[in-house]
């Protein structure tokens, strides 16, 4: 499976020109099977509580709607990030996958809040481990700060992800979640991690960049740097199944000595 990820500056407050560039984008990236956008790529991230509140949709609203046209006109499935309204009024950062059909298979909410601006903005996720089916592999769904917490790899690894796929907003300092972190969870999970993350500047954040595909192995099979990019990486099952056959962290566990983790 080839997978696209676009990293870019935020659009903030624009739903409309951000469903433009992805219509664009999606054409572009034909030839790839799932494109993967940044964390709250519809409305950009770092735009306060007011502002969520106003722009929020539901799972099913009309960003859903027309990303599902995008993705069937232009052959391929598409994982966008949304602030998400739910009917009892609590707003969620989210990930919503629509497959190629123009079908929702997926929507995820982010566990981990980072900081007095995610809690402004949104309440947290629920125990939900969702993996979905894709082209033959098994995707599952991390966004941002969710995948500086090891747990939220492995759990994901033990229900059979293949791929994790990890909308992004990180920012300067915290490039070495870019640079060590995300390669360091797929080689401990022995599993693909996908990346995409912003570039550039909104309000006072700098994003860092450095978008990825890491591979199994601890690889990388696709690298942006600091700028504007569209990368795009081919999953190789047969690397993911050397890859475990040589390194062997999930039947090396010992879960009976971790339970007092559970406890603190």
């Amino acid at each position: 499976m080839r997978v696209a990820l676009y990293q870019c500056p935020p659009l903030p407050l624009d739903p409309a020109a951000n469903l433009h560039r992805l219509h664009q984008l999606a054409m572009e990236a034909k030839g790839a099977n799932l494109l993967v956008l940044p964390e709250m790529f519809m409305t950009g991230y770092n735009i306060g509580a007011e502002a969520v509140s106003t722009l929020a949709e539901v799972y099913n609203g009309e960003w859903a709607q027309q990303i599902g046209r995008i993705a069937k006109t232009a052959g391929l499935a598409i994982a966008y990030g949304y602030p998400e309204r739910t009917a009892d009024g609590q707003i969620y950062n989210a990930v919503q996958l629509i497959d190629s059909h123009g079908e929702r298979l997926c929507n995820y909410r982010k566990t981990h809040l980072f900081g007095d601006l995610d809690r402004s903005m949104f309440s947290a996720g629920g125990d939900e481990v969702p993996v979905v089916e894709l082209n033959g592999w098994k995707l599952g769904f991390l966004i941002c700060y969710d995948l500086e917490f090891p747990e939220n790899t492995r759990r994901l690894a033990l229900a059979g992800a293949e791929l994790i796929l990890v909308p992004t907003a990180n920012m300067i300092p915290f490039d070495f979640v870019a640079d060590v972190t995300v390669r360091a969870r797929a080689i401990e999970n022995q599993c693909y991690v996908a990346y995409a993350n912003y570039c550039g500047h909104e309000g006072d954040i700098h994003y860092c960049g450095q978008s990825s595909i890491a591979a199994p192995d601890g690889s990388r099979i696709a690298q942006a740097g600091l700028d504007e990019a569209l990368i795009v990486g081919e999953l190789d099952r047969q690397l993911m199944i050397d890859s475990r056959a040589a390194n062997h962290y999930l039947s090396d566990r010992r879960p009976e000595l971790y339970g007092a983790l559970n406890k603190r």
